[in-house]
């Protein structure tokens, strides 16, 4: 937290003659309903659970053209039993760019990865675990980074000093599981203080997009160990290779995430790979209607690696976009498991109410989930949840 409040001061003593300071955010009332009762004793019964949540973004351009320098908090508030308070730095970092190089020096995100339902590449940040199940949310991660683009691609070279574990909506709530997580874990010599380094090559050639990364530090996936009072989360530290490649040809979009990994068991490979269609002018209209198919194999040993629910899962959905003035739009889909028929239903849908404001409304269901299934410990906390979203 050193580095964000020492960008903070650098932004309160700042010239004001700066170039350009931009000031964005929202904030926004979520309310979230059960429409199963719990699982497990001692979770609360409640059906509904409100919330509010802010997202701050202050991004401050130096005279010089060549520094910026941004700080972007988030913080969530709720009722009694949400168990999803909580306040992050997303962003606080400052920029300099070079010419055909760039370096960024604080809490920053970067996102790896092209396939819709999984993301297999993205290793850089922790997943923000209290803000939702999808894995799409992410915590600021402190980091060094140094870019430089050439006709040879984009590469990408990462330093990470400080390691933050994964955390859940606080037990008992939904979401949580049925046993609170206990402090972590890690491999000999490679505790939270010890540097993650990571790189990533990336460059397009025509209508294919390729990239290739490395990562040596602390899995973001905590293998979960049973422990009197709840579970250890320990985490290991791995090597991980990936690969992305996307091809679009016309109507077709071709999608490829896999990875090679290190230090859980035995070396193993996962894949997810698919297309997405999209009809445009869907219904002899303005409306474009995308059809997506996805697979995911996993080879990880489950008794020595983090469990994963997509070990041999197919993800079918559609993405409809109306193309109106007010941004309507509906993402459903559903992760099947090819081995025992359970399923993971969603949905996400939007609209603009006008300039300021937005109506979103989001689900996840589950069915056919067994006690051995590693989406067992929420596999009763179906939801629905409506947002109102204000931005400014």
């Amino acid at each position: 937290m050193r580095i964000a409040s020492s960008i903070a001061l650098m932004l309160v003593a700042a010239s004001p003659l700066a170039a350009q300071t931009d000031l964005s955010g929202s904030a926004a009332l979520d309310l979230r309903a059960f429409t199963q009762a719990p699982a497990f004793p001692g979770q609360p019964d409640e059906t509904y659970y409100g919330s509010f949540s802010a997202n701050l973004r202050l991004a401050y351009d130096l005279p010089s053209g060549r520094d910026r320098l941004v700080v972007a908090p988030f913080m969530r508030v709720g009722g009694t039993g949400d168990g999803r308070d909580h306040v992050d730095l997303r962003e606080a970092y400052w920029l300099h760019r070079g010419e055909g190089w760039s370096l960024t020096a604080g809490f920053d995100k970067a996102f790896w990865g092209v396939t819709e339902s999984r993301r297999l590449v993205d290793i850089v940040n922790q997943t923000d675990g209290q803000e939702d199940i999808d894995g799409e949310d992410k915590l600021g991660q402190p980091m060094l980074a140094l870019s430089v683009s050439g006709e040879y691609g984009t590469v990408d070279l990462y330093a990470l000093p400080r390691f933050r574990p994964l955390e859940l909506p606080a037990f008992p709530a939904r979401l949580g599981g049925p046993a609170p997580l206990l402090s972590p874990t890690y491999d000999p010599g490679a505790g939270p203080e010890r540097p993650d380094f990571a790189a990533r090559w990336a460059r397009s050639f025509g209508d294919v997009d390729l990239a290739l990364s490395y990562f040596d530090g602390k899995s973001r996936e905590p293998r979960l160990v049973a422990s009197a009072g709840g579970f250890v989360p320990h985490y290991d530290l791995i090597g991980q290779t990936g690969l992305e490649v996307q091809y679009i040809g016309g109507d077709w979009l071709w999608k490829l995430e896999a990875i090679r990994r290190t230090g859980q068991g035995p070396t193993f490979w996962a894949a997810t790979g698919g297309f997405e269609r999209t009809l445009y002018g869907f219904g002899g209209g303005v409306a474009d209607l995308g059809l997506i198919a996805e697979y995911s194999q996993d080879g990880r040993d489950p008794a020595l690696a983090p469990a994963t629910i997509y070990d041999n899962d197919i993800f079918l959905g559609a993405r409809l976009a109306l193309n109106d003035l007010n941004g309507t739009s509906l993402l459903a889909g559903a992760l099947i498991d090819t081995k025992t028929d359970a399923r993971v239903y969603m949905t996400e849908a939007q609209r603009r109410l006008d300039d300021n404001w937005r109506l979103s409304l989001e689900g996840r269901f589950f069915t056919g989930t067994s006690p051995s299934d590693a989406a067992a410990p929420i596999r009763s906390d179906d939801y629905l949840q409506l947002s109102f979203e204000r931005f400014f």
